[in-house]
């Protein structure tokens, strides 16, 4: 027991030294003596390991009981107002160097907790390339290396929520997969400018319980790394690609044609659909444009994502499990796109935010022809975009205050329930802390 005592007395008290800089108090170890030396030893083990943690509890306004919201969970029927934890989130990294000050090997483990559930959002390891400094290696589970919104932490995002789009392609936003980087950490002229990921995933992401198919989704993104165009302006760009697909494992696919001068639904029935692969193929260009000017910056910011992708009648998500029955995969041809106005108020702590961002899950068909008879086109088609105001007050380093309002505005259709804009606007009030 006073071994066992002694043992957790020496791990906090390394994590203290770690966190307060401290090498002034490892000076003042006697490292003469045994103790001494076994707490110096300990201190270098753990001396790159951090820990951060950020905490996100918001009230909102819906304007209107149980409405449906990309601005977190759903409201419950009976429900348009309410106080939630939108995150609780604590992440730890560790960095081994090996010999010299060159890095080995990172990992990372993140844990989200709120009043719902208890959920791993980050568990991977990467291994660096330290003979020519160019490469590395990551593998487990993390962000898919698409788009910029999708990489960018919800600690950092002006917005309270990621757009539609994103939610709804990169649904959790992690996968289960390996990954190559191409990031010089040595000079080599125009190539310090860019970074290239390429990964492969399951695919499903971590919403299924578990890879269904051998199909992989290959994720590539291309980016010029933040570049100082000017005294005043900085420039970022990137494109990406995910090429995938999921397995065809009954006999129906359906997709958007033309019938009789009707656009409906129509249906592949064929035998030789079965063990096919359903297409996900998205494309993608992102880019950021960031001025300084007398009070702080001024930021544009825009994602544009086209292509297809097989989901079924009813949502836009990339399913969790294989189809059965007569059910079958929808091949949707889709775009979508977000932009962003940033600009500081008075002073670095205050901003305004300004989004607007729209999805269209299926660009064959407007909203008129959505509920026709005999289109069977359900209210998974509809394209949806919404404007987001926002005020962020930076209190301080640590905390932060958001109010946002997002003001959504469907397609009319002849479905019941979407003859008009439907009423899903949602007001946020956020605190996030974070250290």
């Amino acid at each position: 027991m006073r071994k066992l005592r002694l043992s957790v007395f020496t791990l906090v008290f390394c994590f203290v030294l770690n966190i307060a800089h401290s090498q002034f108090l490892m000076d003042m170890v006697d490292t003469t003596k045994e103790t001494g030396r076994g707490l110096l030893n300990l201190y270098k083990k753990f001396d790159h390991l951090r820990v951060g943690a950020y905490l996100q509890p918001q009230f909102q306004i819906a304007s209107a009981k149980g409405i449906k919201t990309f601005d977190g969970t759903d409201f419950n029927t009976q429900v348009d107002n309410r106080f939630m934890l939108r995150r609780s989130r604590l992440r730890i990294d560790y960095v081994h160097y090996g010999e010299g000050v060159e890095p080995g090997a990172q990992i990372v483990f993140q844990i989200d907790a709120n009043e719902r559930a208890f959920t791993l959002r980050d568990m991977w390891g990467r291994v660096f390339e330290n003979k020519y400094k160019l490469f590395s290696i990551t593998a487990g589970m993390f962000a898919r290396p698409f788009g910029f919104e999708t990489n960018l932490s919800s600690s950092d995002r002006e917005s309270p929520e990621r757009g539609r789009m994103n939610q709804l392609l990169m649904k959790s936003e992690r996968d289960l997969g390996a990954m190559v980087t191409f990031d010089a950490r040595k000079k080599i002229g125009f190539l310090n400018m860019l970074k290239l990921d390429v990964g492969l995933f399951n695919g499903q992401g971590i919403n299924a319980a578990s890879e269904f198919d051998n199909s992989k989704d290959l994720i590539a993104r291309l980016a010029l790394k933040s570049t100082k165009l000017s005294h005043a302006f900085t420039f970022s760009a990137a494109t990406s690609v995910l090429y995938g697909a999921l397995l065809q494992n009954t006999k129906y696919q359906y997709f958007t044609s033309v019938d009789a001068g009707i656009k409906k639904v129509m249906v592949d029935s064929s035998a030789n659909n079965l063990g096919k692969n359903a297409p996900r193929h998205y494309y993608g260009a992102d880019m950021q444009l960031k001025i300084k000017n007398r009070i702080g910056y001024t930021e544009l910011r825009g994602e544009f994502i086209t292509g297809e992708h097989a989901v079924t009648m009813n949502s836009n998500e990339t399913p969790t499990e294989l189809l059965s029955g007569n059910d079958g995969f929808h091949i949707r041809k889709f775009n979508g796109a977000y932009f962003y106005f940033l600009q500081h108020l008075f002073s670095t702590k205050h901003q305004l935010v300004i989004k607007y961002d729209w999805f269209d899950p299926n660009t064959k068909v407007k909203g008129s022809e959505i509920g026709a008879s005999g289109s069977n086109l359900t209210a998974a088609n509809i394209k949806y975009t919404t404007l987001g105001l926002g005020y962020i007050n930076y209190m301080s380093d640590n905390i932060k205050l958001i109010l946002y309002y997002s003001s959504v505005w469907n397609e009319s259709t002849l479905l019941p329930g979407y003859t008009s804009d439907i009423s899903d606007n949602v007001f946020t009030c956020r605190l996030q802390f974070r250290f």
